[in-house]
């Protein structure tokens, strides 16, 4: 068998050739991902520890109160994004280096990127909720 035929022998090699996988082709995205959202959490965590701080022993009508600033509110929703990206990114990386079976692999991706949507929204609907007033 000459050398052309036995590399192209593997139909693994081809078919990572044909989706363009292979060795430092989607870590890297995601480790790029995971660094920005990661730098947008260190920006973010002062000013949220401040606005949970102040938060504290507050009943209901003094957290919408201080959530009924516009800035505030921003801020927090943009660290539950940042915070939620993160989450995401990070289990993905977890389940795609740890788990074999592919089915499995797939279902619990999908469940993954389904909690982390639930878990985004209902923190943000909170958000919105408790700068309300409602």
């Amino acid at each position: 068998m000459s050398a052309e035929g036995h590399s192209n022998s593997s139909i693994r090699t081809a078919l990572k050739r044909v989706r363009g996988l292979g060795s430092a082709k989607g870590g890297t995205s995601d480790f790029f991902r995971q660094r920005v959202s990661a730098i947008g959490l260190v920006l973010l965590i002062v000013p949220v520890i401040v606005v949970i701080m102040s938060l504290l022993g507050r009943n209901q009508a003094g957290a919408a109160q201080i959530l009924g600033s516009p800035l505030i509110a921003i801020i927090m929703i943009l660290f539950i994004i940042a915070s939620v990206w993160h989450m995401k990114i990070g289990m993905q990386v977890v389940l795609e280096d740890y788990l074999t079976d592919e089915k499995i692999k797939l279902v619990a991706i999908i469940a993954n990127t389904f909690f982390c949507i639930a878990v985004g929204l209902a923190s943000i609907y909170a958000i919105f909720k408790l700068s309300s007033g409602v």
